[in-house]
């Protein structure tokens, strides 16, 4: 049987709903990316190029830092990563994530929680800077998909 971490990073709290959901239907752990730094509204205010989330996603090289860290990641043969879209990607904190866990060997799902973007950037963009990761497929979730897509979508 394979063991199942639910990381996720949410900014608004729809992307924990869906992870929480997630970990629940999937008997998986769960575990919240935090920001040392909590967002605040205006740090998400993506119309504002002085805004913290602007700057941090013109910046490809900038990595926030994260409050805690998986202390058993070897431990896990599943991992799920989920996040809100960002500028068509990732936010920048899922990379810190990614470069303070050693995925390698694993295999990895990208989840992302989005009103109109779809997964295919953030997962694109993921592939390509970490070649070495197994990731196996990617989703926009809304957390109103009944169990078995969950199922289904890891199986």
């Amino acid at each position: 049987m394979n063991k199942i971490l639910v990381s996720y990073f949410s900014a608004s709290g729809v992307t924990k709903r869906v992870a929480t959901r997630l970990a629940e239907v999937l008997k998986g752990d769960l575990f919240e990316i935090k920001p040392e730094k909590p967002y605040s509204s205006s740090d998400l205010d993506w119309n504002d190029q002085n805004s913290r989330s602007t700057k941090e996603m013109n910046d490809k090289t900038c990595r926030p830092k994260i409050i805690d860290k998986v202390s058993n990641i070897a431990e896990y043969d599943i991992v799920l990563i989920g996040f809100p879209v960002w500028w068509y990607t990732a936010p920048r904190i899922i990379n810190t994530f990614i470069e303070e866990n050693n995925l390698e060997g694993k295999k990895v799902y990208v989840f992302v929680t989005s009103g109109g973007s779809s997964v295919d950037g953030s997962l694109t963009d993921l592939k390509k800077a970490y070649s070495m990761i197994n990731f196996i497929s990617g989703k926009r979730l809304t957390g109103y998909e009944d169990n078995d897509e969950y199922i289904d979508w890891v199986k």
